[in-house]
């Protein structure tokens, strides 16, 4: 997972940036010059970062995703030097659900005076609250089971609930954004949910008004109205004042309506950036010149700004892939699917690199690094047992079986492999997570043997397993 923490002391700049392929964290004491360590989680996608200071410590959470091994949250106390998971996963669907999780796409803390809340934002479409720092996550049911759930889709990444915005001003009022879906706003603490998207366009359907299946990219609240939003749509820039009900368009004077991006300002109203994008078949730059635009009137005018960003950029920013922090004046913050983050001191006036080479960014997230909680403990030992079923496991998950690479298990009489599974996982709940998603089917790109057959041409877990076979368990080989 890496080792590397971030060397940073209270008030140092620290800015996380998940990619295609880990986790890197960079920190700088003035916004200008930066240090840079990694990779955490290497050949991992990380789609989401949070970072929690309330109660004047840090906390990072990561939503860290495997080809082979899915998806889960690890938290960090300790600025990256150690990283805990919880045994039993911090976000899965139980066993009614019909589903696995596939993409945390979303960790937002929620405001500072709800410590321990942290929300979370999913593939398939799904938001989750937790109340325990993001240690353990609750399945919020009133989004999972909506009568409109039938009429959400996927965006060109996924389906996503990208976009989790509780309210400042009220504890009951939380905004979600997804893709494609649109915007739903719930006023009662997530017990019911209704969708909020008048006078979003989607010119390009056949229903041009539709108020279910909007494909919204992002959205962002006011800093001076909790009541105003902003909202980056597939083809369309928007503001709300009346907290959704409905929304006006804001892309005059801007080369393009389309992208990704929109960070308003934390302290100051009416300010907001975005970072446009030729659309739909080019998905560039506008010209090939990477630039973000800036408002400072709530959308009726905006201001170019691309100094020190490269003159031919090809390359786009996803829509978390972008930040702005809480100093004065604002950090903005952004990073290219061709590897490149780029910091700005002064609200987006000058910027200057951070990073040059990486993976496709996919997340960036800033904030001032505090002091730090005692880290978790790790899980206890277990014993050996009497071996009767071997079960061989790869280098990769070795670190979750206590560094074995043979578990012997102990088999009184024949069984499936499925059952064989559910008793390492009584032991190794971690590992278990690894290999099976919750609803106890093999993930794609593992395999499992039984004596060298593989089991998906025998009868997959279903497949009887008899005291002395051995069970060799393997990532695919995959490319990429």
């Amino acid at each position: 997972m890496g080792s590397m923490a971030a060397a940073a002391s209270p008030g140092t700049t620290l800015l996380a940036i998940g990619t295609k392929k880990g986790l890197w964290l960079a920190t700088s004491a003035d916004r200008t010059e930066w240090t840079l360590s990694g990779p955490h989680f290497l050949m991992n996608e990380i789609p989401s970062i949070g970072i929690d200071t309330r109660g004047g410590s840090t906390r990072l959470l990561v939503g860290a995703r495997s080809e082979h091994f899915g998806p889960t949250v690890f938290h960090s106390d300790d600025l990256g030097g150690t990283w805990t998971e919880p045994d039993n996963g911090a976000i899965r669907f139980g066993p009614g659900d019909g589903a696995a999780v596939e993409r945390i796409w979303q960790l937002a803390p929620d405001a500072a005076d709800r410590p321990g809340v942290v929300w979370a934002g999913c593939e398939p479409i799904s938001v989750w609250k937790s109340t325990d720092g993001g240690e353990h996550f609750e399945l919020n049911r009133g989004l999972w089971e909506h009568p409109d759930k039938d009429r959400w889709g996927a965006g060109y990444g996924g389906a996503a609930a990208h976009s989790i915005l509780p309210s400042p001003a009220d504890p009951d009022t939380v905004h979600v954004a997804m893709s494609t879906g649109g915007v739903y706003r719930s006023s009662d603490g997530g017990h019911t949910w209704q969708a909020r998207n008048h006078g979003i366009s989607a010119y390009f359907l056949p229903d041009p008004n539709p108020e279910v299946g909007q494909c919204v990219h992002k959205i962002a609240r006011d800093a001076g109205d909790a009541r105003r939003l902003y909202a980056q749509n597939h083809h369309g820039i928007y503001r709300s004042d009346d907290n959704a009900d409905t929304w006006v368009s804001i892309a005059d004077g801007l080369p393009t309506d389309f992208g990704f991006v929109m960070l308003a300002h934390p302290h100051r109203a009416g300010t907001a950036w975005i970072v446009p994008i030729k659309a739909d078949c080019e998905r560039i730059p506008p010209d090939g010149r990477l630039a973000v635009h800036r408002t400072d009137d709530a959308g009726a005018s905006w201001l170019r700004l691309d100094a020190g960003l490269p003159e031919h950029e090809f390359n786009v920013v996803l829509r978390d892939a972008a930040a702005v922090d809480t100093a004065e004046p604002a950090g903005v913050y952004l990073g290219t699917r061709g590897g490149s983050v780029y910091a700005s001191a002064d609200e987006g006036a000058h910027f200057t690199e951070v990073a040059a080479h990486l993976p496709d960014v996919l997340c960036v997230r800033r904030r001032a690094a505090g002091p730090l909680r005692t880290p978790a403990e790790g899980a206890p030992k277990v014993d050996d047992a009497e071996p009767t079923v071997t079960v061989v496991v790869p280098g990769l998950l070795a670190q979750h079986t206590g560094n074995r690479r043979e578990l012997p298990v102990r088999l009184r009489e024949p069984a499936t492999i499925g059952q064989l599974l559910d008793e390492l996982a009584r032991e190794y709940p971690v590992f278990d997570r690894r290999v099976r998603n919750e609803t106890g089917a093999i993930r794609r790109h593992v395999n499992c043997f039984l004596d060298g057959e593989d089991i998906r041409r025998l009868d997959g877990t279903g497949t009887r397993v008899n005291p002395g076979q051995e069970v060799l368990i393997i990532q695919s080989v995959a490319g990429g």
